[in-house]
């Protein structure tokens, strides 16, 4: 919606400019109009980044975020869509109309680049997803200031200790209905665009909050930045393959529910983008 929103005001400038400098009684207007185009668009772009900026530079992360920011969520949701369109991602979807329609749930999926939260948060935009994430995201420049007040939870990969905090904060959340939690059990981002080994404790916090387990995949997201250097487009695959239900995960362990997850999204990616434990 931006981006069209964009696109229309950037060519009506561009036009009126055209109009008050009579540019369009000569054959001015053949290079006057797109350069105005170009640099309302550009005007535009920095004014949108420089709003994005102020609605951060006060936050603090440090404070406890007991509700989602409607506005932050607003701001996250368009930039997420934005920036699909300006890397152009060709999306290609399925099993998207399994989303939940009500209630909270848990949503897993591989992960391949840092582009994977943004594509799911373009599309499970009614959602409220509040990821976990790697306590170095903190420090971002914007980025982590805006996860702070969507919900996001940070956590130590290093210490169980506060892993565990992170994984309880979790469950609270989504009994206290305040968002769905979004996870990538891999832990890490995959440096060879390969399904590796789950860590399974994150499938406690749909196991003790008795919610839903939406598994998802998502490809190619790791060959887009690769394909803007070629002036490519990229066409990125997000799968909704199942919603595992709460009786469905009754009577397993966490590492039980984490093996029936993995061979879901292996079967779903094809050996070729799996692992193998003999390699």
């Amino acid at each position: 919606m931006l981006k069209n929103m964009g696109l229309i005001l950037s060519a009506l400038i561009a036009a009126a400019v055209c109009v008050l400098t009579g540019a369009f009684e000569s054959l001015t207007w053949l290079w006057l109009l797109p350069v105005g185009f170009l640099a309302s668009l550009l005007v535009l772009a920095l004014l949108f980044f420089l709003v994005l900026w102020l609605c951060c530079a006060f936050v603090d992360i440090e404070k406890p975020q007991e509700r989602d920011s409607k506005f932050h969520r607003f701001m996250v949701i368009h930039t997420a869509q934005l920036v699909l369109s300006i890397l152009r991602m060709k999306m290609h979807t399925e099993g998207l109309e399994q989303i939940p329609k009500d209630g909270r749930f848990l949503l897993v999926c591989n992960h391949i680049n840092d582009l994977d939260p943004v594509v799911l948060l373009a599309y499970f935009k009614k959602k409220q997803l509040a990821f976990i994430s790697k306590r170095e995201n903190a420090d971002m420049f914007i980025v982590g200031k805006i996860m702070h007040k969507i919900q996001c939870q940070r956590i130590n990969r290093e210490n169980d200790k506060e892993a565990l905090r992170t994984i309880i904060n979790c469950i609270k959340i989504i009994q206290e209905d305040k968002a769905s939690i979004g996870v990538f059990p891999e832990g890490y981002t995959s440096k060879d665009g390969l399904l590796h080994p789950f860590r399974s404790g994150v499938f406690k916090i749909a196991q003790k909050a008795n919610v839903p387990i939406a598994v998802c995949t998502v490809q190619n997201t790791n060959k887009v930045f690769r394909n803007m250097k070629k002036l490519k487009a990229t066409h990125v695959h997000l799968h909704l393959i199942k919603v595992l239900q709460p009786e469905e995960l009754k009577g397993k362990t966490a590492v039980e529910v984490g093996e029936l997850v993995h061979s879901m999204m292996a079967e779903d990616l094809g050996p070729d983008l799996v692992l193998q434990e003999n390699t």
